[in-house]
Order: C-alpha cells, then sequence, then structure tokens
C-alpha cells in the first residue's frame, strides 16, 4: 500500500509498528496517543520480562525473534550516534511443579525443545544443587531456561521506539480518537474529541486495554479488558546467586530488581474491569506473597515490603494471547492487542509482522496466523498452558 497509516496507541507495540512502518517500508504513520505522558500505559508500568518457555509454539517464536531484537537494539534503534541500553539481564525463568503439574511441564518442555529453547529440566536433587538457597519442598520438578530468558527496561524499550520512529518521520499527536469514519468496510480517518480529524489509508488498533470501544465500532466485539496487576518491591538481606525469575506453584513470581527484589501473583477476588492503578491491594502481599516467598526462600524470612506499584494488563479474556491481524470485515483496519501480561517481550517481532500486513498486505519473516482475530468469532481459543 501507500499512503498515511493511522496508528491509535502510542504504547511499545502501536511506536513499534510505527517505527518498522518507515524503516522497512518507507510509509508514513501518524500516532495518536490520549496519555502522552504514560501515567496508565501498559508499557511503562509493566515488570518488562521476557521467556521462552510457553507451551505453544506461536508464542515461542515471537518471544525467539523478540529477543534478538533486543540483544542488537542499541544498533537497530540508534539515532544519531546514540545507543538505547535496556539493560537486558539473561538470568532465566524457573518453573516450579508440583506432581500434579508434572506432565503439562514434560509436555511444555518437549515442545520448547523441539523449538531449539535452552531449558533444562531438573529433579529437586539436582534444582537443590543449581540453586542452594530454594527449599525444594513440594516440587516434583522444574523447568529452567538457561539463556534466552530475563528481563530489561521496558519503558526503555517505548522510548528508544519512539524516538527511532520519530527520527525516521512519524509524527506522535497528543489525541484521544472518539469516533472511526468507516464506509463500504474501509477506514477513511478518525475523529478526536478535540475535534480534530485525520485521514488515513489504513488503521491500526493498538490501545492496549482500551481497545475494545474501537473495535466494537467497526463491528468486532474485542474481548480485551483492563485487568489490574499489583507489583511489589521489598528488600532482603537474602544473597541469591544466579537468582533467576521464579515462577512458585502457588502463582506467586519473584525476582531481582536492582538491590532488592520485585514479586506478584494473580490478584485476590474477582478480577474486576479498569480497577484503579491507586487502588493497591496491599494485604495481598501480606497475606499471599510474602508467606509462599517464605516458604520457597527461607532467607525471605526477613524481607521488608518497600514500595508497589500497578499496571494493567491488555486481557484477553477468550484466550489470553495476542488478537493480530486485520479485522474481520474491514479492508484496510488492523489489530494488534489482547496479549494479556506478554506484549512487550514479544513487541518487537508483533510490530515488524503488523508492518508487513499493512505494507505488503502478507506476512514474511513470522506467520501471525494462529494469532488472528477470526479465532474469535470461529469459537477457536489459542491454548497456552504457561500463562503467567
Amino acid at each position: 500500500m501507500s499512503g498515511r497509516v493511522l496508528v491509535v496507541g502510542g504504547g511499545v507495540m502501536g511506536a513499534a509498528t510505527a517505527c518498522f512502518l518507515a524503516s522497512r517500508h518507507g510509509l508514513r504513520a501518524t500516532v495518536l496517543e490520549r496519555d502522552p505522558a504514560y501515567r496508565r500505559a501498559s508499557s511503562a508500568l509493566s515488570a518488562s520480562s521476557i521467556r521462552q518457555q510457553f507451551s505453544s509454539e506461536i508464542n515461542i517464536r515471537l518471544s525467539q525473534a523478540s529477543l534478538e531484537f533486543y540483544r542488537r537494539i542499541g544498533d537497530e534503534l540508534a539515532v544519531d550516534g546514540a545507543q538505547p541500553d535496556i539493560g537486558l539481564t539473561e538470568r532465566g525463568y524457573l518453573f516450579l511443579a508440583t506432581t500434579a503439574g508434572l506432565e503439562v511441564l514434560r509436555a511444555n518442555h518437549a515442545l520448547q525443545r523441539s523449538c531449539g529453547v535452552h531449558a533444562s529440566l531438573l529433579d529437586p536433587a539436582a534444582l537443590r544443587a543449581r540453586l542452594p538457597w530454594l527449599n525444594v519442598d513440594g516440587i516434583a520438578a522444574a523447568s529452567l531456561g538457561e539463556g534466552g530468558e530475563g528481563w530489561f527496561d521496558g519503558y526503555g524499550v517505548l522510548q528508544a521506539f519512539r524516538r527511532k520512529a520519530v527520527s525516521l518521520g512519524v509524527a506522535f499527536e497528543a489525541a484521544a480518537v472518539e469516533a472511526i469514519e468507516s464506509a463500504g468496510g474501509r477506514v477513511g480517518g478518525v475523529r478526536c474529541t478535540d475535534g480534530r480529524r485525520f485521514d488515513g489509508d489504513a488503521l491500526l488498533i493498538a490501545a492496549g486495554a482500551w481497545s475494545a470501544p474501537l473495535a466494537a465500532q467497526l463491528g468486532f466485539e474485542l474481548p480485551v479488558r483492563a485487568r489490574k496487576r499489583d507489583v511489589f518491591v521489598f528488600a532482603s538481606p537474602a544473597a541469591l546467586p544466579a537468582c533467576p525469575l521464579v515462577i512458585d506453584p502457588s502463582g506467586v513470581w519473584f525476582r531481582p530488581e536492582g538491590r532488592g527484589f520485585i514479586a506478584g501473583c494473580p490478584p485476590r477476588g474477582d478480577d474486576v474491569d479498569d480497577a484503579p492503578l491507586e487502588a493497591i491491594d496491599h494485604g495481598l502481599f501480606d497475606e499471599v506473597i510474602w508467606p509462599a516467598l517464605a516458604h520457597r526462600v527461607p532467607a525471605f524470612e526477613a524481607a521488608r515490603l518497600n514500595s508497589a506499584w500497578a499496571g494493567y494488563y491488555e486481557y484477553n479474556t477468550f484466550d489470553q494471547n495476542g488478537i493480530v491481524g486485520r479485522v474481520p470485515g474491514s479492508d484496510n483496519a488492523f489489530i494488534a492487542c489482547g496479549f494479556s501480561g506478554h506484549g512487550i517481550q514479544q513487541a518487537p517481532a508483533v510490530a515488524r509482522a503488523v508492518a508487513e500486513l499493512i505494507a505488503l498486505g502478507r506476512y514474511e519473516a513470522l506467520d501471525l496466523a494462529p494469532l488472528s482475530p477470526q479465532r474469535i468469532g470461529e469459537g477457536r481459543p489459542l491454548l497456552e498452558r504457561n500463562v503467567i
């Protein structure tokens, strides 16, 4: 195609797609972002970790491709010789399983190894030898990523994509889209709450947790909601050599962060849509997370909570996987959202693929057909067992 692409949503997915449209296809984009300070953006508030230990091949491939990009992000997104540094730390993920979860762990491991994931399946004795600070009581086995997994500065990634995109001629506008103008299955532009109108030859909805009302204007019922997740920052005198990101069978996870640690788990009670980010459930740490931490790492008995923050998962209530592709019933409207907590780790690969679909009408580097919005209407969920 040729012409102007409108991108609704200036988070990492929208900014990265606009960047790839410009750098790889010579297409100019206008990115419309209602929260230009990114105070509520999932990209800015993410725990920003990356893993390859998924149970579906498409998620594994997306993370592998994105990791390769993140490893060379300094060269890829340099502007005027200044290279971004996202602090990529590859310490691995450690999935712990009880006897009840052993069969799934082994099946996942077999798929991962067939896809080239460097992970080791460890019995309790081997796990104790590798990580002597870990209590393995009740653990039947564990899967440890030996490379290609870890964490990074997610906000730094967002800003790096944005800076590079701007240097390539992408326009970022502070604007909230009120109405999508569409006729005969084609989008012609959008109207914003401040009265401005933007014309476009293609439209990408990448508004994260707030994409559903936009898709509804095109007749597509998008099962994506804003679901709050609390992240707790704590200090501990514990020395945990080679500590990876640990996922306990209880659902509690933790990893190093700076001189301390961060931790989280699913919320207590109902998973309420669009809950206020300020309403952090501090009791979740005291009553759920800390007891699990102290059990799994005895040295965490003396852990001290320092602070907490919250961000939104763009939660796909249908199957917790990304929804990527052409909006059903539209010729020139596309969507990329619903990653349910793993969007920032897969953003480079997804954005590159979406840019190909918009510019060329097809995928080239990686086929994202398994994430197509068509699966929603057809009732074909993409099964992913390793949802955190």
